[in-house]
């Protein structure tokens, strides 16, 4: 045994720890449970196996060791190719369907998530390396709780105001407030929808929110999300159901029309409030314009 198997060894661990700690299930259900969650921790201990050595690596200047992890981002750069196409194929048989948007959004984050593991490892082995394994502890504790942070994006509550309001008829014409939906001309297709139907606005509260939320991806995500949590009234092959989001051009509100099985309104507003905001979404128009003004 090594001075080294130990650091390692301990690296190797709290990589992997971080890749758990960050490995989460929610009511989107994705990872899948049980077999998507050991693809990702396996994923997770060929990174940790990769950041540990590093360090090691690097303090007996073995300088080539460094060309291991332009191998692993080549590989890893593979897991987002896998994710994206395995929601690409599962989203064509969604209801509600995520969204290319939503997708790229997922496939980025699984990448980045097996770095952030490289980057626990490494920290962790050198701290246990350069001082005593109580300050690898910490070092692994700290460098998880930066982990954590760097993968929580933003949430849709923090730029946009949610708001439920009845959805009405005019006429065929389907309203949420005064945003049209669709047209629906049956009676009996008017009524199913008033008595299942839910609107909700979404009022920004920015300018660049306002950009943001008129993207088509995030708001496909709304309603996937919506329908993942609250289930939805349909089924195939009966468009007047499908559920729907379209802009006020007037002033960038977002209208949102969903048909839910479980019709609980302040579940509806968390759900909505709790969507990720996409970074393929994402607009900062006016920061650009500072930018301009002030070169």
């Amino acid at each position: 045994m090594t001075e080294y198997t130990l650091p390692i060894v301990f690296g190797i661990a709290m990589g992997t720890l971080s890749r758990l700690f960050m490995l989460q299930t929610d009511y989107r259900q994705y990872p899948t449970y049980l077999h998507g969650k050991i693809i990702h921790l396996a994923l997770g201990f060929i990174a940790a196996g990769l950041g540990a050595v590093f360090g090691p690596a690097i303090l007996e200047e073995e300088f080539t060791a460094i060309t291991f992890l332009t191998v692993a981002a080549s590989q890893f750069r593979e897991v987002r190719n896998m994710e994206r196409n395995t929601l690409t194929e599962l989203d064509s048989f969604e209801l509600v369907t995520r969204g290319k948007t939503y997708i790229e959004g997922i496939a980025i984050a699984f990448e980045s998530r097996n770095y952030l593991v490289i980057f626990t490892s490494l920290i962790s082995t050198l701290a246990y390396l350069l001082f005593n394994i109580w300050i690898g502890i910490i070092g692994a504790i700290a460098a998880m709780f930066l982990s954590k942070l760097l993968m929580s994006g933003g949430k849709l509550q923090d730029i946009v105001e949610v708001e439920y309001v009845e959805p009405r008829f005019d006429g065929p014409g389907l309203y949420v407030d005064n945003i049209y939906i669709m047209n629906i001309g049956l009676p009996e297709r008017q009524k199913e929808v008033l008595q299942y139907g839910m609107g909700f606005i979404l009022k920004p509260k920015t300018f660049d929110a306002r950009a943001t939320i008129a993207n088509l991806g995030q708001r496909q995500a709304i309603l996937h999300d919506v329908a993942t949590a609250l289930g939805v009234h349909r089924d195939s092959g009966t468009p007047a159901l499908v559920p729907l989001a379209k802009r006020d051009l007037n002033d960038g509100r977002v209208g949102i029309f969903v048909l839910p099985q479980e019709r609980d309104i302040d579940r509806a507003i968390q759900v909505i409030g709790d969507v990720p905001t996409l970074e393929n979404a994402i607009r900062m128009s006016t920061e650009k314009v500072g930018m301009k003004n002030g070169s």
